[in-house]
C-alpha cells in the first residue's frame, strides 16, 4: 500500500539482472501510477514511461514541449507505485550536455530505474513519423557521455536511442550505436526497424542490451516477444498500448451515453468497483486509520451482487 516496498537501489539492480540479451523483457508503458500497479500485478518485467504518453495526457503532441519537471515529477508518481523498475522516455535529455546531467541527477532522485536520450533535434518528432532532424555524432556523443558522467548511482541504466535508421539507413544507424556504446551507453534503442533481421544486425553489432519498440501504427511490425527474443533483443516496450485502449474505451463509452442516454450498455465493459477497490489496496488502510475505512468493500463474487460491483 502507499508505494513501493523496493527501494530505487534495488529496482535499479533488477533492471540490470532483467536486461539480457535473447530475454526480450516485457515493460507495457503505464499512463498512470494505477496502470502500473496493473502491469506489476499481471507479472511484467518492468514498467516503461512514454513521453508520447506524457505528453498525450496533458493534451500535448509528442514534439518536445514537456519539461523536464513535468517528466521527472509524473514519471516519479508512477515508479513509486510498484516495485517494477520503471525506464522512462527522456526525449533529446532537455538541453545541452550540462542539462541532459541535471536531467539523470532529477530522474534518480525521482526513483526512476533508468532513462533513454535521443539524437534527435530539439523540437523533436515522434519516433515514428517521418522528416525527423539530426544531430550529428559528436552532439549526441556529448549528450549520452554527459548523462553516464552525471549519475549518482552506477546502476541507474543509460540508454542511448537512435532514430538515424529511418533517415540515413540500417548500416549509418549501427554505426552511431556503437560510438554511444563507446560514449557510455548502457543499452541502444534503435528506433523504427523494419524487420527481424534488422534488429538481429543490431544485436549483433553491439556488446549491451538492445531494445525493441512494439508500438502501434508505427514503422516496425508487431513481433511476438518469442520471435524477438531470437533476434537477440534484451527488452521489449509497448509505450502508448494501455493509453490508447483506455482512450478507445472512454470514447465508446462517451458514444454510447451521448446516444443512449445511458452508460448501461458499457457498465459490462468497466472495471468493477471492487476491482478497482482491489487495486487501490483500500483494506490495507485499515490499519492506519479506521476513521477513513469505515464501509465494507464490495466482494468480488460478483453472482452474489452483480449490480453492486458495477456502481
Amino acid at each position: 500500500m502507499l508505494t513501493s516496498t523496493m527501494t530505487p537501489a534495488a529496482k535499479r539492480v533488477a533492471l540490470r539482472k532483467a536486461l539480457v540479451p535473447g530475454a526480450a523483457a516485457q515493460m507495457p508503458g503505464a499512463f498512470n501510477p494505477l496502470s502500473a500497479k496493473l502491469i506489476e500485478e499481471k507479472g511484467f518485467d518492468g514498467v516503461y514511461v512514454s513521453g508520447a504518453v506524457l505528453a498525450n495526457d496533458l493534451g500535448l503532441p509528442d514534439v518536445g514541449l514537456t519539461t523536464l519537471t513535468e517528466v521527472a515529477a509524473r514519471a516519479g508518481q508512477i515508479a513509486r507505485m510498484t516495485n517494477l523498475p520503471a525506464l522512462v522516455d527522456a526525449d533529446t535529455g532537455f538541453g545541452e550536455p550540462m542539462n541532459v546531467a541535471r536531467t539523470i541527477q532529477e530522474l534518480e532522485h525521482a526513483g526512476l530505474s533508468g532513462c533513454h536520450i535521443e539524437d534527435q533535434f530539439n523540437p523533436k518528432r515522434c519516433g515514428h513519423l517521418d522528416g525527423k532532424n539530426m544531430v550529428d555524432l559528436e552532439t549526441a556523443t556529448k549528450r549520452i557521455r554527459a548523462a553516464a558522467e552525471a549519475r549518482i548511482d552506477e546502476n541507474f541504466l543509460i540508454m542511448a536511442r537512435t532514430d538515424l535508421r529511418a533517415v540515413e539507413g540500417l548500416a549509418a544507424a549501427i554505426d552511431r550505436a556503437k560510438a554511444l556504446v563507446d560514449a557510455g551507453a548502457d543499452a541502444i534503442f534503435p528506433e523504427a526497424l523494419r524487420s527481424l533481421e534488422e534488429f538481429e544486425a543490431v544485436c549483433t553489432a553491439v556488446d549491451v542490451p538492445v531494445l525493441a519498440n512494439m508500438t502501434e501504427f508505427g514503422k516496425s511490425e508487431l513481433f511476438t516477444r518469442d520471435q524477438l527474443a531470437a533476434a537477440g533483443v534484451a527488452v521489449v516496450i509497448y509505450p502508448v498500448t494501455l493509453l490508447r485502449s483506455a482512450m478507445g474505451a472512454a470514447e465508446r463509452v462517451l458514444e454510447d451515453i451521448r446516444d443512449n442516454g445511458t452508460q448501461e450498455a458499457s457498465v459490462p465493459e468497466m472495471l468493477t468497483r471492487a476491482r478497482l477497490y482491489e487495486l487501490v489496496d483500500y483494506e490495507a488502510y485499515n490499519q492506519w486509520d479506521t476513521g477513513i475505512f469505515n464501509f465494507e468493500v464490495p466482494s468480488l463474487d460478483i453472482a452474489s451482487n452483480a449490480r453492486t460491483l458495477h456502481d
